[in-house]
């Protein structure tokens, strides 16, 4: 299986490329041993420098590192015994949330948790770890299960949220997250939550109500990701992984530059423009804001002094002819 690295973690893939090139080659096996084991403390020692200097975008990276454990992967080294349990008895299976009865030492408890998939098949397979209405059902179905038998319920969060469709709003997306919510809050057995991997939106919190939360290292839980924030607040999800210093000068770039030093005009008291709000009037540079009854101002005019501001190619098509 071919390693995957992030773009960061690129000096860390060149350390390891180089230890398996010294294992193929015909040298010195003292001598190759000698090397490997140096070049394995500086992997760690990089490791460890790298990775205690995430930004936060990077951290989001690591949430979604392709070689993060999923669900399946927790089923087959912390479970005895894992009965996998389906659908949610009113419409399908849904994949993206696996969850069954299994066996963590002694004890017996229903595990639930979103699985994303790892080849391009499964991760259609799990819809990427975005769950449906029936998922949500599913899941609320084996917890109650679990009350009825006074089993414990672990859960499993790694999904970037609730899948967005107009499909999954017709069958009710929103109503079985919340009624998840309701459920979880009155069990009367107990619920271990973890988040081990993203924990986005609603999509999370439909199976993030517990007693006890855990959350694994460079784990993220949020109220969206960061793509769909900055599509909210700026239109254009690219920019929820440029570093905070990138988005102020892109945010800039996308605007008109400063019209330059305030001036200060004289307008007749009946300019509508000026009374209402920014000055639209044709001697006005476009997106001026002005401030108005300063004293000294001749009989039947106003002062208005323009202040330059930044404003978008929207709000100049706005600014149209003085009324």
């Amino acid at each position: 299986m071919v390693k995957s690295y992030l773009d960061f973690e690129q000096p860390i893939a060149d350390i390891e490329s180089k230890i398996l090139e010294l294992e193929n080659s015909d040298l010195d096996q003292n001598q190759i041993n000698k090397e490997v084991i140096d070049l394995n403390e500086s992997a760690v020692k990089l490791t460890e420098k790298i990775y205690s200097n995430l930004s936060p975008w990077q951290n989001v990276q690591v949430a979604r590192h392709p070689e993060r454990p999923h669900f399946v992967d927790y089923i087959e080294r912390i479970t005895d015994e894992f009965d996998e349990l389906h659908g949610d008895r009113h419409f399908s299976d849904d994949r993206a949330i696996l969850g069954g009865i299994g066996k963590i030492g002694e004890h017996k408890v229903v595990i639930v948790g979103h699985e994303k998939g790892r080849s391009t098949e499964e991760k259609i397979k799990h819809n990427f770890g975005m769950s449906q209405p029936e998922g949500y059902r599913k899941a609320c179905r084996l917890m109650k299960l679990a009350e009825r038998f006074s089993l414990p319920i672990v859960t499993l969060i790694d999904t970037p949220g609730a899948y967005p469709g107009i499909d999954s709003e017709e069958r009710g997306q929103s109503e079985a997250i919340a009624y998840n919510l309701k459920v979880m809050s009155s069990l009367k057995t107990p619920i271990i939550v973890n988040i081990v991997g993203e924990g986005g939106s609603g999509g999370a919190l439909a199976l993030g109500v517990g007693d006890h939360i855990n959350m694994m290292e460079h784990a993220t839980y949020s109220v969206a990701s960061p793509e769909a924030c900055a599509s909210i607040v700026w239109r254009d999800s690219g920019r929820g992984s440029m570093p905070p210093a990138d988005r102020r000068r892109s945010r800039r770039s996308r605007q008109m530059p400063s019209i330059g030093t305030p001036t200060t005009l004289w307008h007749p008291t009946s300019c509508r423009g000026c009374r209402r709000g920014p000055c639209v009037a044709p001697d006005a540079p476009i997106g001026g804001r002005h401030t108005r009854g300063w004293p000294g101002s001749p009989p039947g005019v106003m002062q208005v002094r323009l202040v330059p501001v930044y404003t978008t190619p929207s709000r100049r098509s706005s600014l149209s002819a003085h009324p």
